[in-house]
C-alpha cells in the first residue's frame, strides 16, 4: 500500500482525489485534509494568507496520522504568489511539520512539464490577470518557458468548482499556442480528473491541471511510479505492467 497525503485547501474539487485513487489502482490511498481557506478569493494577499505556516499546519497532524508517506500542499495559488523562495520555505515548514517528504502544486507543474520534457508551455489560468502572471514567472524561474498566460479574471474558487468539461475545455483552447508543447491549468478549484484523455485528444498535446500533477508529485516523492493513461500523457511515461 502506497499512502498519500494532500492538505487541500478549502471545500471545491476534492472529489477529483476519489476519482483519481480509483484510476490508479487498488494498492494506492489518497488521504485528502482540508485546510481553512479564510477569504475566499483570488487576490495576492488572500492566496498569502491562505498559504500561511499556522493555516497548513492546522491539518498536518492528521494526515500524519494517516499513515501518509509524503504530503503536498494541493493549492497552486497559495504557493506560487510566495515566489520560487518564499514557496520551497513553505515547503520546507511543511516538511518539517509532517517529519515527511513535501511539495506543493505550484512545484508539481514545474517537475512535471519536465517530466513530460515540455519546454515551452502555454497557461490556462481561471485567476485574474496579475495573479496568473505570478505563476508564469515562477515556472520561468523553473525554467520553464511559458509562450502564453490568459487569465480569466474568476476571483472565487466556488465559481470554477462549478465549471464543467465544456468550460474547461474553453479554458485550455483559449490558452493553446502552436509553439507550445503542452498546456497547463493550474487551479485545484477545477473539475479535471475525468476530463483529461478528452481535452488532450482535442488539443492533440499533452495537459497538464492542478489535481493530476499534484497527486503524480506525491507519488514521486514516494518513489512510486504508476501507468494510468486514463490521468493523461503524465501518467503514461511508465510500462503498463507494473512491478
Amino acid at each position: 500500500m502506497t499512502a498519500l497525503g494532500f492538505l487541500y485547501p478549502g471545500h471545491s474539487a476534492e472529489d477529483d482525489y476519489p476519482r483519481m485513487e480509483q484510476l490508479l489502482g487498488s494498492d494506492i490511498r489518497l488521504t485528502v485534509v482540508h485546510t481553512d481557506i479564510g477569504e475566499d478569493a483570488r487576490s495576492v494577499d488572500a492566496l498569502l494568507e491562505m498559504g500561511s505556516a499556522h493555516r497548513l499546519a492546522a491539518g498536518v497532524e492528521e494526515l500524519r496520522l494517516s499513515g501518509a508517506e509524503a504530503v503536498v500542499w494541493a493549492c497552486a495559488g497559495g504557493s506560487f504568489v510566495y515566489g520560487p523562495q518564499g514557496a520551497h520555505e513553505q515547503v520546507r515548514g511543511l516538511a518539517r511539520a509532517a517529519g515527511l517528504p513535501a511539495s506543493s502544486t505550484s512545484f508539481a507543474f514545474a517537475h512535471a512539464a519536465r517530466e513530460i520534457a515540455a519546454q515551452r508551455v502555454a497557461i490556462g489560468a481561471t485567476y485574474p490577470d496579475d495573479v496568473a502572471a505570478l505563476f508564469a514567472a515562477f515556472l520561468k524561474e523553473a525554467g520553464t518557458e511559458v509562450v502564453v498566460v490568459r487569465g480569466s479574471g474568476v476571483v472565487t474558487a466556488a465559481e470554477v468548482a462549478g465549471w464543467d468539461y465544456d468550460h474547461v475545455l474553453a479554458l485550455a483552447r483559449e490558452a493553446d499556442h502552436p509553439d507550445a508543447d503542452a498546456i497547463l491549468l493550474p487551479d485545484t478549484a477545477l473539475h479535471t480528473a475525468s476530463h483529461l484523455p478528452a481535452l488532450e485528444k482535442a488539443l492533440a498535446k499533452p495537459v497538464l491541471t492542478a489535481s493530476q500533477v499534484t497527486v503524480w508529485e506525491a507519488l514521486r516523492l514516494a518513489g512510486r511510479r504508476v501507468n494510468a493513461p486514463e490521468l493523461g500523457t503524465l501518467f503514461t511515461r511508465e510500462p503498463i505492467v507494473q512491478a
